[in-house]
């Protein structure tokens, strides 16, 4: 119940939207009623007025039915428009704010998480939080209004046959739902748990694809993902089964109101206590407000695999973030032309289960106009560095500062504002090469963008291409080799203007020659960069201001380079 709780008050900006679509249903839910027994009042009306052989008014009857089936009509499209809009709002208010909740976990936060599994409750558990509103708070609410106003209704005509209504339609609205709720809640939120694994299962088989197959486990992958689609399906039968027994049951409570109204008005009609007419009213009236009913058992069945969505969803968006953002940061120090960038003062971290730290002891100064180079075979801790930097993780030990101030005062996100940084794992998004390189330059104009694509040397493979920078580089730069989106990033990363640039591995898949003509062009435009350079190959090293040696986590020498471009 907490949970639906905390998702009410995430819907309270769009209390209006919910309370005039649930009011445009009620409206809909009475006219509907209304027009089923003020229409059997008038047809009995008018049959007992002809064998009579009297006249009666049937125009104000007439004008009813007219504006019963109006409203009717009306309050359903305006309901469905309305309900839409608040759903659609809804959920747009959701995805934003989960997003803003993860995104200070990521990477770190994240590590443990798999792509597939944060997509899942990102799109199919926010999305199953819809039902929230449409399938259970809005019915329930007119559910519960509609029967009011119909008992109400009944007992000025007849309190009893007002109390066998009232009694069924707890039975149908209540204690059946209860019953549904308590039968279907595992089945629906075990369904919800195989639905994200189904997600997380398929996102990682079509990564990982061409590896399955090269090793020969794709078969047992594919059965693994047959074997969970067996047990989703199970799943919904029991579920299907479930909803064609309460929907029986509904319609069994239909049936008996409209039996126990006629049953209790023909005594009524015999002693004259009710008009003959209103028979056939009352009858009709007692059968119609089921309509009201109908939805309640769908809402119950659903309500537990709704409710593990939005568990699913508190549980990654109240992750702590690894890196605490101070109450009051303190504003981003000016840059000194005398003073250190970027520094590290004996800096370590051990990642959680590590079995041992993946830095100790660094010292490391980034000075402005300047290149260091870092060698170190891999898994020696250097890009280690490159996430303390960016204050992905926290250092352990030691301190780091940008230019004199204590990074841990500052805003993560004014830090990253001040980096620019082409990571071994850079991300190319599911769009054109132009869209991906304004990830870092918003407003770039293209000329701008071809000077880095061509410090970059791939501008002349985008320029061969027949829509150029309009290319669409597919998810995760697919239609691209590791090369082509290497070069990618490190323009992206070009274009940023900070002031302290990091590349880890920049010429990774990339053959020597344009390896060295990419970083030959890329040092020559740093200009009064502060430039780390972290690699395991001896590629332009000629050009760094200082050489660092990493080995087993540490620095272990530090040396001028021969020469300094």
């Amino acid at each position: 119940m907490s949970d639906l709780l905390r998702l009410l008050k995430l819907f309270r900006p769009y209390w209006l939207w919910m309370a005039g679509s649930i009011a445009l249903s009620l409206a809909s839910v009475l006219a509907n009623v209304g027009l089923m027994a003020v229409s059997g009042w008038f047809i009995t009306a008018m049959a007992l007025a002809g064998l009579a052989g009297v006249s009666m008014n049937y125009f104000t009857p007439a004008a009813l039915i007219r504006a019963f089936a109006i409203v009717r009509t009306v309050g359903r499209y305006g309901e469905r428009v309305i309900s839409h809009e608040a759903t659609f709002r809804l959920l747009a208010e959701l995805r934003t704010w989960f997003y803003r909740r993860i995104e200070p976990l990521a990477p770190a936060g994240l590590a443990k998480a798999h792509s597939g599994d944060v997509h899942a409750r990102l799109s199919s558990d926010i999305d199953r939080l819809e039902l929230v509103f449409l399938r259970f708070f809005a019915p329930v609410t007119v559910a519960a209004l509609a029967s009011l106003v119909v008992v109400a209704v009944l007992f000025a005509w007849h309190p009893q046959i007002a109390a066998s209504q009232a009694v069924l339609l707890a039975l149908a609205g209540i204690a059946l739902p209860v019953l549904v709720a308590k039968a279907g809640g595992a089945p629906s939120e075990r369904l919800t748990h195989q639905g994200a694994e189904m997600t997380t299962k398929l996102v990682d088989m079509l990564d990982g694809l061409g590896t399955l197959q090269a090793h020969g486990f794709d078969a047992a992958h594919a059965a693994r993902i047959e074997a969970l689609t067996c047990g989703m399906i199970a799943e919904e039968t029991r579920l299907s089964r479930l909803s064609g027994l309460s929907t029986a049951g509904v319609g069994l409570a239909t049936n008996m109101a409209l039996f126990a109204a006629i049953a209790l008005a023909v005594p009524a009609v015999r002693s004259g206590a009710l008009a003959p007419a209103d028979l056939a009213m009352v009858a009709l009236l007692a059968m119609a407000s089921f309509e009201a009913i109908g939805p309640l058992p769908l809402a119950a069945q659903s309500l537990g695999g709704t409710l593990a969505s939005a568990r699913r969803i508190f549980a990654l968006a109240d992750g702590a973030p690894p890196v605490a953002v101070p109450a009051r940061p303190a504003p981003l120090p000016l840059n000194a032309a005398d003073a250190a960038l970027l520094s590290f003062r004996g800096v370590g971290l051990t990642y959680p289960g590590a079995a041992r730290p993946a830095l100790c002891d660094i010292d490391l100064d980034l000075m402005p106009g300047t290149r260091t180079g870092l060698l170190g075979a891999s898994g020696s801790g250097k890009s280690s560095l490159v996430n303390l930097a960016l204050r992905f993780w926290p250092p352990e030990t030691g301190r780091i500062s940008l230019s004199g101030t204590d990074v841990a005062d500052l805003d993560p996100e004014d830090v990253r504002r001040q980096i620019s940084a082409v990571s071994q794992h850079a991300h190319l998004f599911t769009a054109s090469i132009a869209e991906n390189l304004r990830v870092a330059a918003p407003d770039a104009p293209l000329g701008k963008l071809e000077e880095a694509c061509r410090i970059a040397q791939v501008h002349d493979f985008i320029a061969a291409q027949p829509d150029g920078y309009d290319t669409l580089v597919g998810a995760n730069g697919l239609k691209l080799s590791g090369g082509e989106a290497r070069r990618i990033a490190v323009a992206r990363a070009l274009l940023k203007e900070a002031p302290i640039l990091l590349l880890d591995e920049p010429g990774e898949g990339l053959d020597r020659a344009t390896e060295t003509a990419m970083l030959e062009a890329l040092f020559d435009a740093t200009g009064e960069r502060a430039v780390l350079y972290i690699t395991h190959r001896p590629v332009a090293l000629e050009r760094m201001h200082a050489l660092l040696l990493m080995e087993r986590s540490r620095i272990v020498d530090r040396r001028a380079a021969p020469q300094m471009g």
